[in-house]
């Protein structure tokens, strides 16, 4: 068996009285791309931001790319996780240009002035937009792109570092509906790619798995209530009793859609 590139093993998050993460088992391999699903306040951000080093657990193990935390430097070992969230985009300055927001990726960086970058830093930020489809909008400033191509160019800047994990906590939200499926597709190719990194998709919409995603995690009340290979766990019994409602689920061209069937309990 391959040695995990993600794995938790009893880690728990708590703040104050608070629980919000409670004996969290679980582990990435190598070629894996997992959706991360459950309702709001289930924990899913907080499971990732811990599995990226941005928290710390209070209890249980954490180990990410064979190394073990609080036995190793989390300084170095961040610099080869990917991670990206709806949020980062508020970061940076609106006039910033988009191949900017992806080369800075290279120092952890919101501004390109604060360290010296390559011509060649310069180029693979302009491929990595072009890969993502925003090659038109290298030169346009952060600020005046649409919803989804600003999420698109903070996945190209999480590829800038070539990363051997990428963490994405919630790509889609808050983008319409044709932002949605670009970043969706983007998401599909990269998850083909077999010199891709293993992915963890944080979303809220079974809806928005993209085709070839192969596994799944189901969080509710900060516990896993269901982990493992997507189609096994991705049911209409599953998602209906983690949601609380009855749902129906229909799975046609690798794409997935719910539905209710009446109120919930």
């Amino acid at each position: 068996m391959p040695q995990p590139v993600l794995e938790l093993v009893g880690v728990g998050r708590r703040i104050g009285d608070t629980t919000l993460l409670s004996d969290i088992d679980w582990r990435v391999d190598p070629g894996q791309r997992w959706v991360v699903l459950g309702p709001n306040g289930s924990g899913k951000s907080t499971l990732l931001r811990i599995a990226g080093l941005h928290l710390h657990p209070t209890w249980g193990t954490l180990r990410v790319l064979g190394e073990t935390l609080g036995r190793t430097d989390v300084r170095t070992l961040r610099g080869r996780i990917g991670y990206a969230s709806a949020s980062l985009a508020d970061a940076f300055r609106p006039a910033v240009t988009a191949t900017d927001v992806v080369m800075t990726a290279l120092k952890g960086a919101l501004e390109p002035w604060w360290h010296d970058y390559s011509d060649d830093d310069r180029d693979r930020a302009g491929a990595l937009l072009s890969r993502i489809g925003c090659g038109d909008r290298a030169c346009h400033a952060f600020g005046t792109l649409s919803s989804g191509e600003r999420q698109r160019v903070l996945l190209a800047r999480t590829l800038m570092v070539e990363p051997d994990l990428l963490l994405l906590d919630e790509p889609t939200a808050g983008l319409d509906l044709g932002g949605r499926e670009d970043l969706i597709t983007v998401l599909a190719d990269l998850a083909a790619d077999p010199d891709a990194p293993p992915i963890v998709l944080v979303t809220h919409h079974v809806e928005e798995i993209p085709p070839g995603f192969t596994h799944a995690l189901l969080l509710e009340a900060g516990r896993v209530v269901n982990a493992g290979k997507l189609a096994d766990v991705v049911t209409e019994q599953a998602l209906s009793s983690c949601y609380g409602m009855d749902l129906s689920l229909t799975h046609v061209a690798g794409r997935w859609a719910a539905r209710a069937n009446g109120s919930g309990r």
